[in-house]
């Protein structure tokens, strides 16, 4: 019981965490979008470019070789080009979702 506590507690610690992330990104996204005088977000890649640098350019030959050709392009490209703020929050919300209590049993059923 312990155990699924802290797994409760940390990915609703990551979910907070990551929601927090993407209101961040959104006001940033923001100032930028009215200073430049139009719409402009932030894609996921320029985040990762900006946290792992070098290492950026390892993940497409790291996936096309270990797990499959197919992944990278249609699928991980596109989330790529995704706005970092939306892919915070749907990530946080997420992760918010799967740390949530268990609903409590109301009631006992004697059928059966």
């Amino acid at each position: 019981m312990r155990r699924e506590q802290a797994v409760r507690f940390l990915l609703r610690l990551i979910g907070y965490l990551s929601v927090a992330a993407g209101f961040v990104a959104l006001v940033i996204d923001g100032a930028r979008s009215i200073a430049n005088a139009g719409l402009r977000f932030t894609p996921v890649s320029e985040v990762l470019i900006a946290v792992i640098q070098e290492r950026y350019q390892l993940i497409q030959p790291a996936i096309e070789r270990n797990l499959h050709p197919w992944l990278w392009d249609p699928l991980l490209l596109s989330l790529m080009r995704a706005p970092a703020a939306a892919a915070a929050l749907l990530l946080g919300f997420a992760l918010l979702w799967l740390g949530r209590r268990p609903d409590e049993v109301i009631g006992i059923v004697t059928r059966r």
